[in-house]
């Protein structure tokens, strides 16, 4: 019966030529380390990530400040001037004269971003946490919950609504028009654009490092050609370039999203918008 089909039909398509297979978004879907286990089916590489994200730190301030001397050590120093950078250049900067109570949480923000965002260049894990979009939505949620509640417990909801979306100083006219942007703009978009900035830089940046790690892998190692052998140091040094770049891009965005978290507690909490 298969031999009367078509030729076209009757015949298994060939493999695929050999090739350099660029990276995708498929890359970033790694599968549970414990599948099948009813429980811990949705634990996997990120997950792990996280959780030792959470024991470094607190391993890193309990050992800074277990025995604080006058004049500090490497490690009480190094966490005294993290704390320091958060109180004085983020909280107080952004949030005014009631930034004492909102340091805690913001050092502790800017030190689990700052972890999870280096991941991703850190030998053997080489995978940043972020740059999947759960845990950035989760963060973004986090400060939007904490602005909203802490602007309705000091404005009041009606004040804090008319915070939000009510422009002071500007003609009536004119607010029919502002007040839907300001209702989209600081209550609905703000989690949504703080949460994407951070996912989407994470993930283009990994995304970058595989295309010349696994280029410059393929070039010398698998491709034929002998331009591409004499070329893939160039891919190799450029994964270099673009990782020291992408721990500067890791930075940034921990400090953004946590700069923009203050920012945001400072305006719930102004008497003015």
């Amino acid at each position: 019966m298969i031999s009367s089909l078509p030729t076209w039909l009757s015949q298994a398509p060939e493999p695929p030529a050999p090739g350099f297979k660029a990276p995708s978004g498929e890359d970033f879907n790694i599968p549970p380390m414990f599948e099948g286990v009813p429980v811990l089916e949705y634990v996997d590489k990120p997950v792990i990530q996280l959780i030792f994200s959470v024991v470094l730190i607190l391993a890193f301030f309990a050992i800074a400040t277990r025995s604080a001397q006058l004049l500090p050590g490497r490690t009480q120093w190094l966490a005294e001037k993290f704390h320091v950078m958060v109180r004085d250049s983020i909280a107080r900067d952004n949030i005014g004269p009631e930034f004492r109570k909102y340091v805690p949480y913001l050092v502790a923000l800017f030190a689990f971003l700052l972890v999870n965002n280096l991941f991703g260049i850190i030998p053997l894990i080489q995978f940043p946490t972020l740059s999947h979009p759960g845990m950035a939505y989760a963060l973004a949620i986090l400060t939007w919950l904490i602005y909203n509640i802490v602007g309705i417990r000091k404005q009041g909801f009606g004040g804090y609504v008319q915070l939000m979306v009510w422009p002071p100083g500007v003609p009536g006219w004119v607010r029919i028009i502002l007040t839907p942007i300001e209702f989209l703009s600081n209550i609905i978009l703000r989690p949504v654009t703080l949460a994407f900035r951070l996912f989407g830089n994470m993930f283009a940046g990994h995304l970058l490092l595989l295309v010349f790690i696994f280029g410059a892998e393929y070039m010398l190692l698998i491709a034929d050609s002998i331009t591409l052998k004499v070329l893939s140091p160039f891919a190799a040094i450029m994964a270099i370039v673009f990782t020291g770049f992408e721990a500067f891009v890791q930075l940034i965005q921990a400090y953004i999203f946590t700069i923009l978290t203050a920012s945001y507690i400072g305006a719930s909490l102004a008497d003015e918008h």
